[in-house]
């Protein structure tokens, strides 16, 4: 992470009240910040210089874009994280991943586990993985790639990008599971798109968007 370089863009608020805080994290920034201070630039820390109140709820990898939901008081903070410790919360993302994936829909059940001589990897671990589900469905398929919406169920550091890699079609450009020509692309091609939760305040349904900037 020694060459960290956040991008230097304007926060992209895409909502706002007085419980919420939704923003469209761009890839190549840190959620929350890393152990040194050439990693202390993150989502949080520039979401909290604008709004001191704000406090975290989940995150995204770094190398993901994509929308993210900040409480702006520690009421919202717990019924939030309360509804992602749930599995309340439904997200979908879109992704570009090497190959044809086949069939165009399925899913993917396989426990994921911290790979510890790789760290920051993971992988898939049926004696100490914890569970972890993602669903699929092929969007457009073409020139040796597949564009596909991604569902996951569960919330396992690097799921999506495990996942994909153990079906044999790696997210591109991610540069820690992906090899040789899937590799060689400008971002990680994983985009936060949607999510869907209960508003803390009343606890109707919301739904906050952000389309793919690929």
């Amino acid at each position: 992470m020694s060459d960290y370089r956040p991008p230097d863009t304007p926060l992209d608020i895409l909502h706002h009240d007085h419980e919420l805080l939704v923003v469209n994290k761009p890839a190549g920034l840190l959620s929350v910040p890393g152990k040194g201070a050439d990693l202390a630039d993150c989502l949080l820390a520039r979401v909290q210089a604008a709004f001191p109140s704000a406090l975290l709820v989940h995150r995204l990898d770094r190398d993901t874009s994509g929308v993210m939901v900040f409480a702006l008081s520690p009421h919202a903070q717990r019924h939030l994280g309360l509804q992602f410790e749930k599995r309340y919360v439904k997200k979908s993302y879109v992704a570009r991943v090497f190959g044809a994936l086949s069939p165009r829909t399925g899913t993917v059940d396989l426990p994921i586990t911290v790979d510890w001589p790789n760290r920051p990897l993971q992988k898939i671990c049926h004696e100490t993985g914890r569970a972890a589900l993602t669903e699929w469905r092929v969007l457009r398929q073409g020139e040796g790639e597949s564009r596909v919406r991604l569902m996951p169920q569960t919330g396992r550091s690097h799921q999506l990008r495990v996942h994909m890699l153990s079906l044999g079609h790696p997210i591109l450009g991610d540069p820690l599971y992906a090899s040789g020509a899937a590799r060689d692309y400008p971002r990680l091609m994983l985009h936060s798109e949607e999510l869907r939760l209960r508003h803390p305040d009343g606890g109707a349904g919301v739904r906050f968007r952000a389309k793919a900037p690929f």
